[in-house]
């Protein structure tokens, strides 16, 4: 992450000299920081609407360092991926606002789901985990998708 925000300081400065900005522009463009996903459940809202399509982005040091201050959070320290997720997960389904209330009434294996995929996109920036062939040993990353997709 350094070295593309180094480049992009440094493409600042220098716009027209050796064609870094554009460069730095592509780089920015593959740079994927939102992710889609499909809860194994869904969520059932009020009206008695399923919302399984869903979007969640990369989160940001305010995103861990901000819920720590809220007093849910400092009276049940397990709240803290409540507030999380409701901070990074961007929609849902049809859903206009995804608030603490909407993540605390998930199923637990969408919480879950929720819970993973947060942890496989902000600690290896993509969705996919990296997995082997047992019979020819080939190398290959594979897109996770929920239970009884």
């Amino acid at each position: 992450m350094d070295i593309i925000f180094m480049a992009w300081d440094a493409g600042r400065k220098r716009r027209h000299e050796d064609g870094l900005e554009e460069e730095v522009r592509e780089i920015m463009e593959l740079l994927q920081t939102e992710f889609s996903f499909t809860l194994p459940k869904g969520y059932v809202d009020e009206a008695g609407t399923l919302h399984k399509q869903g979007t969640m982005r990369l989160a940001t040091a305010a995103d861990e360092i901000t819920p720590l201050r809220d007093s849910r959070v400092q009276q049940n320290p397990a709240y803290l991926t409540v507030i999380l997720l409701s901070r990074v997960v961007t929609g849902l389904g049809g859903l206009g606002m995804i608030t603490p209330r909407v993540i605390e009434e998930l199923y637990t294996s969408d919480f879950a789901y929720l819970q993973d995929l947060y942890n496989r996109i902000n600690q290896n920036g993509s969705n996919a985990v990296h997995a082997q062939c047992p019979k020819c040993e080939q190398r290959f990353e594979l897109e996770l998708e929920p239970p009884g997709e």
